[in-house]
């Protein structure tokens, strides 16, 4: 029998899930609580645990996933229940809908690891009817519980999160058994709709018409994809690519990016890999005469896509006006390699002709033929196609005059030299063309090469936020080759130009009409290059460049401007803090001693002895008050203004945090700080501040009878203080905050001071070379963590004391 170890810290839940586990004839065995599971599943070794993913006090671990995977490690199956709206992946998505963050979210991962997740759905009337006969809440929490977060839009919006994010569960499970068991046939499991784009306008046309077949169905899916050739090169525009991958991100469909020379198998390889339904393409843009090489790509998709994958084809504007040729970049060979080229194409099959006829009249018309063919193929890669034609029409009568029978005649006596000649010319011209487009294409690929660098450049250097100006205008002088580069700007259309950045050696040019290169950005801003002129396939680039430039220039400049309004603001802020403090945190103890002070001085009542100690006790507490908030203000003073100097020295931290516990009741604190601790090297006073002020914080928030904990311990080569309280605790979103002057925790009494003293005592601490953060408490409550640099190698000296004591 399947052992299964339920643990439920809610009797009547745990009761409900024993009985249901019992009525399927599992064995069950109870757990008291839920701080108990791992030490109860260690001991009984069940099959299985029930657990709770809501962590319960007095857990030894942080977080209760860390339950979850001591468990699984120990070979036990886990089975829970978990709200879709504790998942960590939609808390934003449920405070938007419901108006409440949750605070106790499960991680993604926990719930993704599952082998078996199950869908426990109730419509939304059916559960508030639950909660209304009590069965969920106690009977005076329902009437709040419905009007506000149980009301009907909330918990349709939350169901229907749950039916998605187990839907999608399905889905990958069906992607994952498709792949396993190698299933290429379609199954019509969800509408998916794949589109073909080739980078012509007619794409957003059937986006929008794919959008709207999907509308149709539940769930309906657009997968719009983009086949481009293995070489690279593509006569699809790159910026109408863009729009159209915004297009349909904008639908709530994805773009995808695909290469395969064959475009028909790939497009029908990709649909069936996603288990695709229709496929929308759009009709051809080929003229009537171009169908002599083939039936296009849509008619072939259509035959080949089976029964099972359904093919529309939408028509548009730009059916029928034919796709046009791309027009392709002339090689950059240079004016001596052209000449070469020339020069080999023109003279070098006279030259053949003169060195074969001297020196080697015998060698045979095939041979004499293969010689020219090099030559041939020789000025091609020299001087690209026309330099190789010319090669061929003159080495074809060349050949024709001195080497085919009978010579030194245009009359050829042998049919079958007719035949060789006509298919020398032949391949001499194919060679040359297939020789000079893979050159151009080379030189195309190493120069899209080298401008995707110089984009990626750009591209990481705005996701890394650098701003200096004058190290990329240094890298656009290297790339470019120029002697100078600056950036000109102007404040209006008639205004003179003024030079925001510049490098190089050479003079800088005070228009942009002056430099051999200019690249406005914008009306009032340009980029001026001087040394060489550039060819117009690299202004491309070149904007790139300019615009990036002018960027960093407004990031700059908003930096400064950022930074000059901080330092006033900053005072503004604390000054309008400090009067309302003065306003009122100040006047309450000023009053109860006034107050006091004139009933002293009153005639008309004669004060017992009791009555006049009191009064002046009163006195005391409030000058006791005004002495704190005062000191409080000027360490925020003196760490405003940089004043703060520690006298830094080595001391044991016995010697300074029982010091610290003055200021608060007798027996709220407990005192752990291990014999072992090593020294650390901090102010004494500054420290004592830092430590009192957490201490004093802790007690303040901390429900009645509860002890704060100061504990201590060293790591690697650090001590950290941590404060222990049980509190309310504080959202991870004001952890930082609180840290700021005159911040307060909302429901912190009156009169409970100026919210300066975790300013202060995170000021001290940097000024000492420490930190301090804000953690959560396990089980609840905040706990304050100060990190102190120890003194390396030496170990405290202090009498034997307790490791544990009490104040």
């Amino acid at each position: 029998m399947t052992r299964v170890l339920v643990v439920e810290d809610d009797p009547q839940l745990a009761r409900a899930l024993v009985i249901n586990l019992q009525a399927r004839r599992y064995g069950v065995d109870p757990a008291p609580d839920g701080a108990t599971a791992l030490r109860l599943a260690a001991a009984r070794r069940p099959d299985a645990v029930v657990l709770d993913l809501g962590l319960p006090p007095g857990s030894r671990n942080a977080k209760r996933r860390q339950d979850v995977e001591e468990l699984l490690a120990a070979g036990i199956d886990v089975i829970s229940t978990v709200n879709i709206q504790h998942l960590e992946s939609l808390g934003d998505v449920v405070e938007s809908i419901t108006g409440i963050r949750q605070r106790e979210t499960v991680p993604d991962e926990v719930v993704r690891r599952a082998d078996q997740i199950e869908l426990v759905d109730m419509s939304p009337p059916a559960l508030r009817r639950r909660m209304a006969h009590g069965n969920i809440y106690k009977s005076d929490k329902v009437d709040a519980a419905l009007s506000n977060y149980f009301r009907p839009g909330n918990l349709t919006a939350l169901r229907e999160l749950a039916l998605l994010r187990v839907a999608d569960r399905v889905d990958a499970c069906l992607t994952e058994y498709r792949s396993e068991h190698q299933v290429s046939k379609i199954w019509g499991s969800r509408e998916r709709i794949v589109v073909g784009l080739t980078g012509g306008p007619e794409g957003r046309t059937l986006i929008r018409r794919a959008a709207r077949l999907a509308e149709k169905g539940a769930g309906g899916e657009v997968l719009a994809v983009y086949i481009a050739r293995s070489d690279g090169l593509t006569s699809a525009s790159p910026k109408e690519l863009v729009v159209q991958r915004t297009l349909v991100e904008d639908l709530g469909g994805t773009f995808h990016h695909v290469i395969g020379d064959d475009i028909p198998t790939a497009l029908l390889d990709f649909a069936r890999g996603v288990n695709a339904t229709q496929i929308v393409l759009g009709v051809s843009r080929r003229k009537g005469w171009q169908y002599v090489f083939g039936p296009g790509v849509g008619a072939t998709v259509a035959r080949e896509s089976g029964p099972d994958l359904d093919v529309h084809l939408i028509t548009h504007d730009e059916a029928g006006k034919g796709r046009g040729l791309p027009v392709a970049r002339t090689a950059r060979l240079g004016r001596s390699r052209v000449v070469l080229g020339w020069l080999a194409g023109v003279a070098g099959p006279a030259l053949l002709t003169l060195l074969l006829t001297g020196l080697a009249p015998e060698v045979g018309l095939a041979n004499d033929m293969l010689l020219f063919l090099a030559l041939t193929v020789a000025a091609a890669l020299l001087g690209g196609l026309y330099p190789a034609l010319a090669s061929a029409l003159m080495g074809s009568p060349l050949l024709n005059w001195f080497f085919t029978p009978p010579v030194h005649t245009l009359t050829i006596a042998d049919p079958k030299n007719i035949v060789a000649i006509a298919i020398f010319v032949g391949v001499a011209v194919s060679v040359a063309s297939v020789v000079d487009l893979a050159a151009r294409r080379t030189d195309q690929a190493a120069r899209l090469r080298a401008e995707s660098e110089i984009l990626s450049f750009l591209a990481g250097s705005v996701l890394r936020g650098e701003t200096s100006l004058e190290a990329l205008l240094e890298r656009v002088r290297e790339t470019f080759g120029t002697e100078s580069v600056a950036l000109l700007e102007r404040a209006g259309d008639v205004e003179p130009w003024t030079c925001a950045g510049s490098v190089g050696t050479g003079t800088v040019v005070g228009r942009p009409e002056d430099a051999d290169v200019d690249m406005p950005v914008g009306d009032r801003m340009a980029l001026a290059l001087s040394g060489r002129v550039l060819p117009a396939e690299d202004r491309r680039v070149l904007a790139a460049f300019a615009a990036q430039a002018a960027v960093v220039l407004d990031r700059r400049r908003l930096r400064s401007e950022a930074d000059r309004s901080r330092t006033p603001a900053e005072g503004n802020r604390i000054r309008t803090a400090l009067l309302a403090a003065v306003s009122h945190d100040l006047r309450t103890p000023l009053a109860g001693i006034k107050a006091a002070v004139s009933s002293l001085r009153s005639d008309d009542v004669a004060w017992s002895e009791e009555d006049h100690a009191e009064l002046l006790e009163g006195i005391e507490d409030g000058a006791d008050r005004l002495d704190h908030l005062v000191g409080n203000l000027l360490d925020m003073s003196r760490l405003q203004t940089g004043t703060v100097t520690p006298l830094i020295r080595e001391i044991d931290l016995y010697e300074v945090v029982p010091m610290a516990l003055g200021g608060v009741p007798e027996g709220s604190v407990e005192l752990e700080i291990p014999e072992s601790l090593p020294m650390v090297t901090v102010d004494p006073g500054l420290l004592e501040r830092s430590v009192a002020n957490l201490v004093e914080n802790a007690v303040k928030y901390s429900p009645s009878g509860e002890r704060i904990l100061v504990s201590a311990s060293a790591i690697a080569d650090r001590v950290e203080v941590r404060v222990v309280d049980r509190g309310p605790g504080v959202p991870d979103e004001a952890k930082d905050r609180m840290f700021e002057p005159f911040q307060r925790y909302g429901d912190a009494p009156g009169g409970a001071g100026v919210g300066l003293g975790l300013a202060v005592a995170r000021g001290f601490a940097e000024a000492m070379g420490g930190t301090l953060s804000a953690e959560d408490t396990p089980g609840g409550g905040l706990t304050m963590v100060l990190t102190l640099p120890t003194a390396t190698g030496l170990e405290p000296a202090r009498p034997d004391l307790p490791a544990t004591a009490t104040s």
